[in-house]
């Protein structure tokens, strides 16, 4: 797969990282390597077949990188915790697989990947608030309910930005992210654009600039992430558990 650009690597994450905050950069590598993906399906006549394949090994390794990490912090065991384990392994596993299959069904198995990993911050930061771990991050009380939900939709790759007729605009899932919200984040250095790296709204049609999380925004969500809702508007203290790695592909393959 091509080089990512050099935009990307302004927000690579530097160490050290806490574990909620490694997850939540595993979920934005998981982005860009699916919308890298995506633009090779879209615009490549004729893929090489392994043109995934050394991104893929790298992501399963970071994966296998982050169980390590939460392992490694020895912490009370618990179901929530165990279960988190076991989908980051399982993701790992499917990525791991994905490298030797050709580019269409590798993006299928890491399709929900990002917001797996999310979901495992969720749950790993609430269990580090409830037994008080070292790790744990004071809330970001300068976050608003609406900022809160923008953040955890960018960090889960729902969020991308594009223009038309002199109008910016932003596609997003539910919650809706207005760009409204979208440019106060990006004053506060939490979040910033990638341009022309996430495929089009509709087939043949322009790139959009995908969002993701500054590494300020990942400290900021992860500060909130896993919180009990605040507000109609709050999202990350209401993020679902994520389903097994397993059981989401064979979901969205039948």
């Amino acid at each position: 797969m091509t080089t990512p650009p050099a935009e990307a690597l302004l927000f690579d994450m530097p160490p050290p990282l806490t574990p909620v905050e490694r997850l939540l950069h595993l979920a934005d590598q998981y982005t860009r390597h699916n919308d890298a993906l995506d633009v090779l399906l879209r615009t490549a006549t004729e893929p090489e077949p392994q043109a995934h394949a050394d991104s893929a090994q790298r992501l399963a390794s970071d994966t296998r990188i982050a169980v390590k990490a939460i392992q490694d912090e020895r912490l009370y065991e618990s179901t929530e915790l165990m279960e988190t384990l076991v989908r980051l392994k399982q993701l790992a596993f499917l990525t791991t697989a994905s490298a030797s299959l050709g580019i269409q069904s590798a993006r299928e198995l890491t399709a929900l990947a990002p917001e797996a990993a999310v979901g495992c911050a969720a749950i790993l930061a609430a269990e580090t608030r409830r037994r008080h771990w070292s790790t744990a991050i004071a809330p970001d009380e300068r976050l608003t309910a609406t900022q809160r939900t923008a953040l955890a939709q960018i960090a889960c790759g729902h969020v991308a930005a594009s223009s038309a007729l002199g109008r910016e605009f932003t596609r997003s899932r539910e919650r809706k992210v207005l760009m409204s919200t979208l440019r106060a984040l990006e004053s506060k250095d939490l979040a910033a654009r990638i341009p022309n790296s996430a495929p089009g709204a509709y087939i043949g049609g322009p790139a959009q600039d995908r969002v993701h999380l500054t590494p300020a925004g990942i400290t900021a969500l992860a500060s909130v992430i896993g919180l009990p809702p605040t507000g109609p508007g709050t999202a990350p203290g209401a993020t679902p558990r994520p389903i097994p790695a397993a059981t989401q592909a064979t979901t969205r393959s039948r």
